[in-house]
């Protein structure tokens, strides 16, 4: 665990040029933890020492899960189910089991555009970055053979998974960040649900916040610029909620002339094109994790429908501006009086 922090202004709380409107973050006292290969962190307002030693405590539980979510370590659970069950069901503990079917309605909720089982098409892209060449169709048709919710199979009775299919392979990415802050942030409330008042993240693109910051009814987060990284599109005012952005300006490839960002579309297999970001609202930090990157992948008009099916959510969805630098989001389920944008950024018009 790294070392308390006080400071004066903390990187995801936003202090925009537009003073006069935007909320202000205050000082915080902060921890961090090394997990899931990046940096989780919680911030809580000065002087609540019991409350950042409680946060602490809590984070101590992403590593934990990482030992049985990472596909990146061979003996974990997820990994160990990866490799068996595709030739028998495979017995799996209360908490994967759950997430899995979490996982099962987020796929059906996206129409496939959320898709935890298709990590063959992941490895695909991978190696192929690796070694500089863009994937034939075959080896995409033979990746998208392998994926897909619609072939696990979840027995919910015996807390069994199998696979319907051999070579599929279950890859917690898109979710995984989110469900260790959900888990982190129950482990706090437990402790005292009353005073809780603190932000979490994950990596910095997965947030979670409770309570109040600043004398503000929550707590201000900024909303990155997705073509100007610098520079921040405006701030959000987080009440007891979650937010998780997808976007694919900062990772990505070229090859032979094309530009291919990390995200895939799970339905075609080939990388997503024609928006710049999308950023999700939600209760729990999972579902906002996963629908950011379903949003991203459905675009604009196909989001901005799905979002009106799901209760309690919201979106902020920046397609590629039309001229210029200034982006001109669509927002979807979220209150005016939490989204304070950036004049120079943003066009409102």
């Amino acid at each position: 665990m790294a070392g308390r922090e006080n400071t004066p202004r903390d990187l995801l709380l936003s202090r925009s040029a537009d003073l006069e409107h935007q909320p202000q973050a205050s000082a915080t006292s902060r921890l961090s933890i090394h997990a899931m290969a990046c940096e989780f962190g919680v911030a809580v307002n000065p002087d609540q020492t019991e409350q950042l030693m409680n946060c602490g405590d809590a984070l101590e539980v992403i590593p934990q899960i990482e030992s049985w979510l990472s596909i990146y370590q061979v003996n974990s659970e997820l990994s160990r189910l990866n490799k068996s069950a595709g030739v028998s069901a495979v017995p799996v503990s209360e908490e994967l089991f759950e997430l899995l079917e979490q996982a099962a309605q987020l796929f059906q909720m996206t129409d496939g555009a959320f898709d935890m089982a298709s990590g063959a098409q992941i490895q695909l892209w991978r190696l192929c970055r690796t070694e500089q060449r863009i994937p034939s169709d075959n080896e995409v048709e033979d990746a998208l053979g392998m994926s897909g919710m619609r072939k696990v199979n979840l027995l919910a009775e015996s807390q069994h998974v199998g696979f319907r299919i051999k070579g599929l392979t279950l890859d917690p990415g898109a979710i995984g960040k989110g469900h260790a802050l959900d888990h982190a942030c129950r482990r706090v409330m437990q402790k005292d649900d009353e005073t809780c008042n603190f932000l979490m993240h994950g990596g910095r693109s997965s947030v979670l916040a409770r309570g109040e910051h600043n004398g503000l009814a929550g707590w201000p987060v900024g909303i990155g610029n997705p073509l100007l990284t610098k520079h921040r599109l405006g701030t959000v005012l987080l009440r007891n909620q979650a937010m998780s952005t997808s976007g694919s300006n900062t990772q990505f490839f070229r090859c032979q002339g094309h530009r291919f960002g990390h995200i895939l579309d799970p339905r075609s297999g080939w990388p997503v094109q024609g928006m710049v970001s999308a950023t999700v609202l939600a209760d729990s930090a999972a579902a906002a994790d996963a629908l950011s990157t379903a949003f991203f992948v459905l675009g604009v008009e196909k989001a901005v429908e799905c979002c009106d099916n799901l209760p309690g959510i919201g979106a902020i969805l920046v397609p590629f501006p039309e001229k210029g630098a200034r982006v001109k989001p669509k927002v979807v389920g979220i209150p005016p009086d939490q989204l304070y944008w950036d004049k120079d950024m943003v066009a409102l018009s």
